[in-house]
């Protein structure tokens, strides 16, 4: 699936791809509804009536990433409530030999997320993978999510890559459709970002079911 030899530089993103999509799921379509039912004096199912537009509203905008903005639009502490379920944080099996692999091969890894600051820190936190990397990579360091096409732009600005050469694994089509415009040529989807639902449409990619079909070495 991947020559390595045509191969310099590998962008990762992080929650689908090499953490447990189940956790983010979990936490906005029912730990968040539980906390503003409770708070508001209404039934969690009056909490996701009301909450789920609100998010559809924003998806694949840089809101939809921000805690701040749903902290704010919500009244509720969005960073804390994700400590309460931090035990479902997973790593996919496979990631740490596969980063270990791209070390020994002499490969330069980067982590490009989405996700904003208060949770990439803790899920770094909670995973220890941030030694595996060059770099990370934060979106709203930029103002715009991995979706936008000035991002591919700000982020080459800030770390030059040969996009001919480039690898970005991603379980987010919008994104990696984003990368082929920008000419990233070498783009994987994931079919099971979520190992509790069902495996995704992956459209026109290529994809993994996880790292060993793809190892270096």
């Amino acid at each position: 699936m991947i020559n390595w030899s045509d191969i310099d530089t590998v962008f990762l993103d992080m929650d689908g791809t090499l953490l447990d999509l189940n956790f983010d799921n979990h936490f906005w379509q029912e730990h968040v509804p539980l906390r503003y039912a409770e708070l508001n004096h209404i039934s969690v199912q009056e909490a996701k009536h009301e909450l789920y537009p609100l998010f559809r509203n924003v998806e694949g905008t840089m809101s939809w990433y921000c805690l701040d903005y749903w902290t704010d639009k919500l009244s509720m502490d969005i960073a804390g409530l994700k400590y309460e379920i931090d035990h479902l944080i997973a790593v996919h099996p496979y990631v740490l030999e596969f980063l270990d692999a791209l070390r020994r091969s002499d490969k330069r890894t980067l982590l490009v997320t989405n996700a904003h600051q208060k949770s990439l820190a803790l899920k770094m936190e909670r995973t220890r993978l941030e030694g595996h990397f060059d770099q990370l990579i934060c979106a709203h360091d930029f103002g715009v999510p991995k979706e936008d096409a000035s991002f591919w732009t700000r982020l080459h600005q800030r770390v030059p890559f040969a996009p001919a050469r480039t690898l970005l694994v991603d379980d987010s089509l919008p994104v990696l459709r984003s990368a082929k415009n920008h000419g990233i040529a070498h783009l994987l989807a994931v079919h099971k970002p979520d190992t509790q639902r069902p495996p995704k449409d992956v459209g026109e990619f290529e994809a993994i079911r996880d790292f060993r079909e793809i190892m270096p070495g």
